[in-house]
């Protein structure tokens, strides 16, 4: 099966090939693979609706299989905030450092107890008809730190604990990363459901 990855980053293609190498018979391409490009704009207010609307339309419009992904960081005392704006918490094409600095000070005098986070993924997977034919999430819970450490990873790695861990998601490398992340968890729900995909 023909599976388009609502991407243009060829990492992303390696790390859900990577992910999804359980499931035979399956072949990936990015968005580059497309004779037309196709922009779907990322307007919901959740994950799940981002998820859902990039497969469904890139789905509809490819004549493919898509597979497309919202993800992003979820503070229990910004009220889940940054959430589906993770990317551009600090503005439009703001730097992971200068989100990681916002983050830090909106969370200034917020005790250690109370610095509880979450990273979350959203996959969903649509038919060459645009129906959503799979809807699966990941969660990795940890905590935010008070500065940022480590040289791996990206975005809000640096800052992020992930429980049962005192280092930070930058400092664990990407090994270890992989297997914990909120990505890998929800890739892994997924394999599942791929298994049980008639071949188009």
């Amino acid at each position: 099966m023909r599976l388009l990855v609502a991407t243009m980053n060829e990492g992303k293609l390696r790390e859900y090939q990577r992910l999804l190498a359980d499931v035979t018979g399956l072949e990936l391409e990015t968005m580059a693979s497309l004779s037309e490009r196709v922009d779907v704009e990322e307007d919901q207010d959740t994950f799940a609706g981002n998820a859902q609307k990039k497969a469904i339309e890139l789905a509809a419009a490819s004549g493919l299989t898509c597979l497309a992904d919202d993800s992003g960081l979820e503070v229990d005392a910004l009220g889940g905030r940054p959430g589906v704006f993770s990317a551009r918490y600090a503005g439009e094409g703001a730097s992971d450092e200068k989100n990681n600095l916002k983050l830090l000070e909106e969370l200034r005098g917020v005790p250690d107890q109370l610095r509880t986070a979450r990273f979350r993924c959203v996959i969903c997977v649509a038919d060459p008809d645009g129906r959503e034919v799979a809807l699966v999430d990941g969660t990795c819970e940890g905590r935010i730190g008070r500065e940022p450490k480590g040289e791996h990873g990206f975005g809000y790695d640096p800052l992020f604990i992930p429980d049962g861990f005192t280092q930070t998601m930058a400092e664990l490398g990407p090994e270890t990363k992989n297997q914990i992340s909120h990505r890998a968890k929800a890739a892994a729900k997924l394999v599942t459901l791929l298994r049980e995909l008639p071949t188009p």
